[in-house]
């Protein structure tokens, strides 16, 4: 079942209205590795967590734009590596009447909000899976970080659009 997102319409025609929907998440690749182990259970230390995240956006169709949420996360003490988890998680989103100024805002910060709780969520068991506590991550502001990409784009020469905005492929 696609969920249903409207964007706010500028009171154009009832068929021009700006419609996005949510048509798939998945999966698009999962790597986890358990490369210490037996001997990681007997450790006392504390590892330390690294979590590094990534996003890109391609463009399906004219209609259709597919953003991927990419999660590697890692736990390693002086002993060695505990665990690597390294996900991409995706979704496809249909776009509609969508103007082009509204693309990377959209792309950008509200897809990736939709799909983070899911990809959170594989990370978690994923951890666990790996005979550990889950990894459960910090929900991220992904609308403060378009802001601050933007902010930054807009004081460098480059990777903008005209206004400013930072370019959907």
């Amino acid at each position: 079942m696609a969920e249903q997102d409207s964007i706010p319409s500028n009171g154009g025609a009832e068929g021009e209205t700006p419609q996005a929907a949510t048509l798939a998440q998945y999966i698009k690749d999962l790597s986890v590795e358990n490369p210490s182990s037996p001997a990681v259970f007997q450790w006392n230390e504390q590892a330390q967590i690294d979590v590094q995240f990534n996003l890109s956006v391609n463009r399906v169709s004219d209609e259709v734009h597919e953003v991927v949420l990419k999660i590697e996360a890692s736990a390693r003490s002086t002993s060695g590596v505990h665990f690597m988890v390294d996900l991409s998680y995706a979704g496809l989103f249909g776009l509609r009447n969508v103007p082009e100024e509204a693309l990377a805002p959209f792309l950008l910060a509200e897809a990736p909000r939709l799909l983070f709780p899911f990809a959170r969520q594989v990370v978690a068991a994923a951890v666990q899976d790996c005979g550990f506590p889950p990894l459960m991550l910090d929900p991220i502001d992904f609308g403060a970080l378009y802001m601050q990409q933007l902010e930054a784009a807009q004081q460098q020469p480059g990777g903008t659009e005209g206004d400013g905005t930072p370019t959907v492929q």
